[in-house]
């Protein structure tokens, strides 16, 4: 969610009060990546920095700081305003050959393959197996006392 519409609309107070929550949740926390995880979206849908118990992913899941063609678009911008500056010329080939390459990053190293490979999630899961490993998960949770929180009120 980007754009003017969602900053008018509130999104960062009430992305905010999601990530409090998740934050001073005490309870098991399983995360399972159906699709994009991007940024701070990946906070606040539990993701690997709030440390939930498990963490799985769908084969289609991508999970990277931003998407490859939006982090190539930022870099190409960046690189055709240095040479503005410079007084150069920055054609449409020069910038795609610029893209294509970090999309082709991007893709990789955004793969669930890749992050599972480093062990950044506990296992790409087919999609069909999602209940029965959630459960799983949970009774694997059950036996993990539930420390009390020390988090203030905060206001949803």
């Amino acid at each position: 969610m980007v754009g003017r519409e969602a900053e008018a609309g509130g999104i960062a107070k009430n992305g905010a009060k999601m990530v409090t929550a998740v934050a001073a949740a005490r309870v098991p926390k399983i995360t399972v990546i159906v699709g994009g995880s991007f940024g701070a979206g990946n906070y606040g849908m539990c993701g690997r920095a709030y440390s939930p118990r498990f963490l799985y992913m769908w084969p289609n899941a991508r999970i990277s700081v931003m998407g490859g063609p939006q982090a190539a678009s930022v870099l190409a911008t960046v690189t055709q305003e240095k040479l503005r500056r410079e007084g150069k010329e920055f054609s449409e080939e020069q910038r795609q050959a610029l893209m294509d390459p970090i999309i082709e990053k991007y893709e990789e190293e955004g793969s669930p393959y890749y992050a599972s490979s480093r062990l950044w999630d506990d296992g790409v899961i087919d999609p069909a197996d999602t209940r029965k490993i959630v459960a799983m998960s949970l009774s694997a949770a059950l036996n993990r006392p539930v420390t009390d929180t020390r988090f203030g009120v905060f206001r949803m």
